[in-house]
């Protein structure tokens, strides 16, 4: 499976949305930029409710079994809901048009905090963490076209209430 949706619905959502795809972008690169977009949906998987319909073997997050939105509608098992076709389109285009850009490489141990070049010297805002977590958390880029599309199908997160 290249990604979520097809070519010719990834091209229709660019075109309504006003992004304009280079001109000798090919089929190939489409759905290469299609099923790298689609990754970073499924990062999200941890988020959405249910399970893959076709258990682990499943290639993609979606579709999924006993899902719902936020609101507690009911997903179909066999349905893959128009939003996240969309997102995927949305985290398609950026990685079309500048590759790799939501997967960054990090590596914590090679962060600059000043650098000098002839006269010019900049030092650079650093984060006092050095937790892994936190690192990749900060390289990690929010396009929140993507976010919007996604939050309806996320699971809400409940206080903790603690009885004694």
């Amino acid at each position: 499976m290249a990604g979520y949706g097809t070519n010719a619905d990834a091209t229709a959502y660019w075109a309504v949305s006003g992004y304009v795809v280079s001109d000798g972008t090919d089929e190939a690169k489409i759905t290469a930029a299609r099923q790298r977009g689609s990754l970073v949906i499924d990062r999200y998987e941890r988020f959405f409710s249910g399970v893959r319909t076709g258990g682990f073997a499943q290639e993609r997050a979606w579709p999924r079994t006993g899902a719902s939105t936020y609101y507690g509608e009911s997903i179909p098992s066999d349905a893959i809901p128009v939003a996240i076709e969309n997102a995927s389109y949305e985290a398609a285009f950026l990685e079309l048009t500048n590759p790799g850009s939501l997967s960054p490489v990090v590596t914590g141990s090679a962060t600059v905090k000043r650098e000098k070049v002839g006269q010019l010297e900049v030092e650079y805002s650093t984060s006092s963490s050095t937790s892994p977590a936190d690192i990749i958390a900060l390289a990690t880029p929010v396009a929140t076209a993507i976010e919007g599309l996604l939050w309806p199908f996320l699971c809400p997160i409940m206080p903790g209430i603690l009885a004694v």
